[in-house]
């Protein structure tokens, strides 16, 4: 190659790379505000989330985040935006264990898939329940629980935030590792959910820490297990599940941030690193951690292994309590 071709050449590649000419991994990134969409109303936990991590990102990307809301069909308007949005890496998806894992199982017609349609970019965060009982109930552990509920099959109900959540998904779990029968009573919300075990109308619910925290001290509702592998700073005293006898029971909601398929690896690189700093910040945990959701963090191809291995454990959960939404 002669020494003025190659100059030329040299002189058009920086002009294209100038331009943005030689494709998103070669442009400057971000260079503009990046959308993250969340498939539920403002103000709800996955919000609360949003908003959290999206303050601090800003300083990591050195440009804004913006949420929008696509609230419909258990988070799949969204996800259903985010899969036909280009793969820039401006458009971003901020799922839930029901928008990654369940929906695929809930819904028969659902208009993406999340292996298919999607990069994942990082595990925030992951959600262990407290398993609960109405105080009138006369039990005071676990095990106290289960022979209870196994000398009453059919007699013990447990309420839930409504039809194939993780609160109705992770009793009906429960109920397959103990071979308890207990009757599902869905509510629209935990709210009325937790009023009826308050007054004994139903004796047994599974829901987030925090909530359940609350209340349990209040002497409102009695916790007997977590269901995290470690127990939980907020109940310290109450034991896991597995501590309780039941062997291997670990289920956990957890929260991640996706992109569109295609979307370049550099760019997801890009984004997973800054989501590792900021949950490296003690403050962001701390208000984490106030918001029922423990720290986490997996990067892009550890995320997908764990989006792998948690697709048919809530598929089978789906199946079994023969929920369906359409």
């Amino acid at each position: 190659m002669t020494h003025p071709f190659r100059a030329a050449l040299l002189a058009a590649c920086s002009i294209a790379a100038a331009f943005g000419l030689g494709g998103p991994a070669l442009a400057a990134y971000p260079d503009k505000p990046i959308k993250v969409v969340v498939g539920f109303p403002a103000g709800g936990p996955l919000d609360q989330h949003a908003r959290l991590l999206a303050d601090k990102l800003q300083a990591v990307l050195g440009q804004p985040l913006i949420i929008d809301y696509k609230p419909g069909a258990g988070g799949s308007v969204g996800a259903d935006a985010v899969a036909k949005s280009p793969a820039d890496g401006y458009t971003l998806m901020l799922a839930n264990t029901g928008v990654a894992v369940i929906n695929g199982a809930l819904y028969s017609k659902l208009p993406y898939n999340t292996q298919r349609d999607f990069v994942p970019i990082a595990r925030t965060a992951m959600q262990p329940l407290a398993l609960l009982v109405t105080p009138k109930l006369p039990v005071q552990n676990l095990k106290q629980f289960v022979d209870y509920a196994r000398a009453r099959p059919g007699q013990v109900n447990y309420g839930s935030a409504g039809n194939g959540g993780i609160s109705h998904l992770v009793p009906e779990m429960f109920k397959t590792a103990t071979g308890i029968f207990m009757v599902h009573i869905p509510y629209r919300g935990s709210a009325p959910a937790f009023t009826d075990l308050m007054a004994g109308q139903v004796q047994f619910m599974a829901e987030s820490i925090p909530q359940a925290a609350s209340y349990h001290k209040q002497g409102k509702v009695r916790a007997l297990a977590v269901t995290s592998r470690e127990r939980n700073p907020a109940l310290p005293d109450i034991p896991t599940v597995i501590e309780s006898g039941v062997k291997g029971f670990e289920v956990v909601g957890f929260y991640g941030f996706f992109a569109p398929k295609d979307t370049p690896r550099e760019v997801v690189a890009k984004l997973g690193d800054a989501f590792r700093q900021v949950l490296t910040s003690p403050e962001v945990r701390e208000r984490m951690v106030s918001q029922g959701a423990d720290p986490a963090y997996l990067g892009s191809e550890d995320f997908a292994r764990f989006l792998a291995a948690e697709t048919p454990r809530w598929d089978k959960a789906v199946k079994a309590s023969g929920a369906r939404m359409d």
